[in-house]
């Protein structure tokens, strides 16, 4: 801990502004997704060459992504700048500048998408860096707020910590990057239908097979995860963290059964009903809950583990 920083509270409501804009962003790519409006706006980065165009049937979902995803960059460009003024941490900063790229690289993806008639390997890495952008807005929340404005170098001491047998540290961090392949492999499950540019109804069957695999693995380092942070840890947010995190998990495990059973029929029907728009879209929005309090839990750790090693380190310097 150092004193070179300070707390800034503007700054620290706007990071989380951005990082619930980044969630609707995610809702809306979601709705887009689901209502087979990939390719309602056969143009970009206009919408039929205007800036404002007929907001009806899929065009509707479609732009209002585009707006979305606009302002999100809107919002990080000044994240950046406000980071660049008054941020002191060498590391917050940088962060802060790969959050900037990631989400240029984004829009830059999503036009390709377009132009492209919905590749699916470029649909799929598209999904998944919205999905890390959030990620690092959420770390960056963590890094701004009260609590952790005056760290300098957190992870200074993770090899110290990664070294000790910290089953609970191993596994927060193991069921976070599980979570996260898991929703790349939905990605790829909910793209992987596109055919000639149209998104239809199509389950794939070997991507299909792969993300009930991968459930089952989440599931089990979640529930793992769970039970060693119940053993071990006595700091109330850590168990908060603990509960909510495997009550997403039972949540999104049934809303992934519903949105099998709401595709596996829509084979037969030409437009997506509300229905499985729904929960199809309920399940993208879920999963991304339960990545972030995946990622916040494994933080917490991490800095809780961090903090003891350092008062550990003070102790024995002041009684050595």
């Amino acid at each position: 801990m150092g004193v070179e920083n300070s707390y800034h509270r503007g700054l620290h409501y706007f990071v989380l502004m951005t990082t619930c804009a980044t969630f609707l962003l995610i809702i809306a790519g979601a709705l887009v997704t689901s209502n087979d409006a990939g390719l309602s706006v056969p143009d970009w980065p206009l919408s039929f060459g205007q800036l404002m165009p007929e907001m009806s049937g899929g065009v509707f979902y479609e732009h209002s992504h585009r707006m979305v995803a606009a302002s999100v960059g809107l919002l990080t460009i000044i994240l950046n700048i406000w980071l660049w003024k008054i941020e002191s941490r060498s590391w917050v900063c940088r962060l802060g500048n790969i959050a900037l790229a990631t989400v240029i690289i984004q829009g830059i993806l999503g036009g390709i998408t377009v132009l492209f008639f919905l590749p699916v390997q470029v649909s799929v890495i598209h999904a998944s860096l919205a999905q890390l952008f959030f990620c690092m807005l959420i770390a960056l929340s963590l890094a701004i707020s009260p609590i952790y404005a005056d760290l300098m170098r957190p992870l200074s001491c993770l090899k110290e910590i990664w070294g000790q047998k910290n089953w609970e540290v191993h596994l927060a961090v193991f069921s976070t990057a599980a979570i996260y392949c898991q929703l790349i492999l939905g990605a790829v499950l909910r793209h992987s239908g596109t055919v000639d540019g149209t998104k239809g109804a199509v389950l794939v069957t070997w991507a299909l097979w792969v993300h009930i695999l991968g459930a089952i693995l989440v599931t089990v380092l979640v529930c793992l995860t769970v039970l060693v942070v119940f053993k071990k840890s006595t700091s109330r947010v850590v168990l908060y963290l603990a509960y909510l995190k495997i009550s997403l998990l039972l949540l999104q495990l049934f809303l992934g059964i519903l949105a099998y059973l709401v595709r596996a029929g829509a084979v037969y029907r030409v437009q997506p009903t509300m229905t499985e728009v729904f929960f199809v879209t309920s399940h993208v929005a879920i999963g991304a809950l339960l990545l972030a309090v995946a990622l916040i839990l494994a933080l917490k750790l991490l800095m809780e583990k961090r903090l003891l090693s350092s008062s550990q380190s003070v102790l024995k310097l002041q009684t050595g």
